[in-house]
């Protein structure tokens, strides 16, 4: 401030002459840091003192601006313009940008698009009551971040809603206890977060995802996510990757990733939610919805990285599986498969494409096994060389496992394909099932050969029979070392198990295919409670819920519960189901059932005869009639549930194809120029 002296010359205030000047065109890190730029180009004197990246550019943000009558708009017949208002997606980057700007109705919205929502085919495909088709694919948007339910995890019902928990089983007490392993997780007991998780109320709490490449994680939440995804989730994700790719290199690869990085981070987050009741999978959606953008933005772009959009759509597909109603939430399902497809992968690639491939089919080839469906992708078309010379080089497990994928896939179609009527024209029944026969000696003979075959670290190191086990287990102990060998000789015996349950022409009750399949649930069983590996919990799940179904021993399917409860606690995935479907063919529901209404009877007769006693007068004349009540109308079981629909190819795949005409990504996917090959990473 200028003021007059003695003289009348105007003298400048000392407190104004050391006020510095405010920069206009300074970097974006100074200004977030709250700092006087220098200005120093290429990099400023703050940004080289504290290492970090100095941001230029200009960051507008438009409130409450409106557009009308633009003042030119360039005549062509080539092209069209379309303005997009992105000034609330820019506003929230900044604590309390985006609380400033109003909420938008639907009357304000009108017929525009928001083009940062996915709209997708999914699947509306609960366990039914009443189905008679196959499951229709319809239209679901993403949940908004600003529009999450409340109610965190509550607010997204499980599928088997009101089953009843492990933990409050009513039946006798088992006679096997199965210990927590020394390899459980320790996130389960991790404390509550240092602040509340992502909420409307909270939005000048919100941590924005990662949006830049780094050279490490920065801040505490990041490292806790990726820490959880390394050490829990990509334990099963890399259960037949020689490499580790996905909790080992991709995650170093991820930080120059943003896309990649969210979506880790967000399976992270997920996982965490499920084993600690203290975090919320609010969180987990924060980072989800980030990478499905930045994946839906890459699609619009024909020069881009095609192999780091088909990883990212393969984990997003994982997520959605760990997420509550996971099959009304396959946004990334199909997507995922086809941009496997675009980048040509197959059983022949190596690096990351193999490590995509053999997950994708893999998860695929489990929910085929429980909803009886045919594979999508016909396993000849996956290119595995079905060679059965005697392996006698090691360190060659994952290619054996590789082969009984295919062999499991094959049983899973043959099984699906199972003919629901009986052709009236007896030679032609004849000439149908004689070549069943053939197809189902086939796959027998390639399971013999493939047990014979194998290297020897995939036989097991050592086998107990239960009655030397310490834990007193119903099952055998089979002790298999490295994990891929776990999962293949899961797989194997479960093909095995498949195969006396479908034979052409013998009942599953004959001694023979009867036989067979009790042998090989044992093998299956023995493995599943025994294992002390996390990472094989997908494929043992599946398995031990085939191996079961033939269990007619009380304490050996207590015992399966108690393994379902040891892997539930471990993973905090929502099994429920498959307690329910057991229960239901070992016929304990139905007993249940009419135990707790043989209660209500005796109930309801005791009230009437204390009813009667209480208002009967003395007679003489009535000395010699006994008063009986009313018999009660025999109770008739519940009616069965319809079965899902069975011998069907994969709907949720029926469109994983870009080349169709409702192929996944509508609206966004746009042919690629070229493609990135395996070789070009290092990975």
């Amino acid at each position: 401030m200028a003021v007059p002296d003695a003289d009348g010359v105007a003298v400048v205030d000392a407190a104004s002459a050391v006020r510095p000047k405010r920069v206009r065109t300074g970097c974006l890190t100074c200004r977030e840091r709250h700092l006087k730029c220098d200005e120093g180009l290429p990099h400023c004197q703050n940004c080289r003192k504290s290492s970090r990246v100095c941001k230029r550019g200009v960051r507008l943000n438009f409130i409450d601006t409106q557009v009308q009558d633009p003042p030119i708009i360039p005549p062509t017949q080539d092209w069209s313009v379309n303005f997009q208002d992105e000034s609330r997606e820019i506003a929230s980057e900044y604590r309390g940008g985006l609380g400033r700007y109003a909420v938008v109705g639907p009357e304000e919205l009108g017929d525009v698009k928001d083009e940062t929502q996915y709209d997708p085919p999914t699947t509306q495909y609960d366990p039914p009551t009443h189905m008679v088709g196959a499951p229709t694919m319809s239209h679901q948007q993403l949940p908004p971040i600003q529009a999450l339910p409340p109610g965190g995890v509550e607010a997204y019902p499980e599928t088997s809603q009101g089953m009843p928990e492990l933990n409050r089983e009513t039946h006798h007490q088992p006679h096997h206890h199965h210990t927590q392993s020394n390899t459980d997780s320790t996130y389960s007991t991790m404390p509550p977060p240092p602040q509340s998780s992502y909420s409307n109320s909270h939005s000048d709490q919100i941590t924005p995802p990662p949006n830049e490449t780094r050279d490490l994680l920065t801040t505490q939440e990041e490292v806790l996510f990726m820490q959880v995804f390394v050490e829990e989730v990509g334990l099963w994700m890399d259960s037949m990757d020689p490499h580790k790719h996905f909790s080992r290199l991709l995650p170093f690869h991820s930080l120059g990733e943003p896309m990649l990085l969210n979506a880790f981070l967000a399976c992270g987050a997920r996982h965490l939610s499920l084993v600690n009741p203290a975090y919320q999978e609010d969180k987990a959606l924060h980072y989800y919805d980030t990478a499905t953008r930045g994946l839906l933005k890459s699609l619009q772009n024909p020069n881009r990285d095609t192999v780091i959009c088909a990883t990212t759509a393969v984990i997003l597909n994982v997520y959605e599986i760990m997420s509550e109603r996971a099959l009304q939430r396959m946004n990334h399902i199909a997507g995922a498969r086809a941009l496997i497809k675009e980048c040509g992968w197959n059983a022949k690639s190596v690096g990351i494409g193999a490590a995509c491939f053999w997950l994708n089919v893999g998860m695929e080839l489990l929910s085929c096994l429980h909803f009886n469906w045919q594979v999508a992708w016909e396993p000849d078309d996956w290119g595995v060389d079905m060679d059965f010379a005697r392996e006698h080089k090691s360190g060659q497990e994952e290619v054996w496992t590789y082969k009984i994928v295919y062999i499991v896939a094959k049983v899973a179609n043959f099984r699906a394909s199972i003919p629901r009527h009986v052709d009236p024209s007896h030679a032609t029944q004849n000439f149908r099932e004689q070549e069943r026969m053939e197809q189902w000696h086939k796959l027998k003979d390639w399971c013999e050969q493939w047990n014979e075959n194998i290297p020897r670290t995939m036989h097991p190191m050592g086998y107990l029979y239960p009655y030397q086990t310490t834990s007193k287990s119903a099952f055998p102990e089979v002790w298999l070392i490295k994990r891929t060998t776990i999962v293949a000789r899961l797989f194997y015996h479960t093909a095995m198990c498949l195969l006396a349950q479908i034979h052409p022409r013998l009942s599953v009750q004959s001694p023979e295919m009867h036989d067979m399949q009790i042998a090989h649930s044992h093998q299956i069983c023995g493995i599943a409670a025994h294992v002390k590996d996390r990472g094989v919990a997908s494929v043992a799940l599946r398995s031990l819920a085939i191996a079961a179904e033939c269990l007619v021993s009380r304490r050996e399917q207590e015992e399966v519960l108690q393994i379902f409860a040891k892997i539930k606690r471990e993973t905090g995935w929502r099994i429920g189901f498959l307690n329910t479907e057991l229960k239901d063919k070992w016929g304990w529901n139905i007993e249940a059932f009419q135990q707790q209404q043989q209660q209500q009877q005796q109930q309801q007769q005791q009230q009437q005869q204390q009813s009667m006693s209480a208002t009967m007068v003395p007679n003489p004349l009535m000395q010699d009639f006994q008063y009986q009540p009313a018999s009660m109308p025999p109770v008739q079981p519940a009616p069965p549930v319809h079965a899902v629909p069975r011998g069907i190819v994969n709907p949720l795949m029926r469109t994983a194809d870009f080349s169709g005409a409702t192929h996944p990504y509508q609206n966004y996917y746009v042919a690629p120029n070229h493609h990135h090959h395996n070789n070009h990473y290092r990975y």
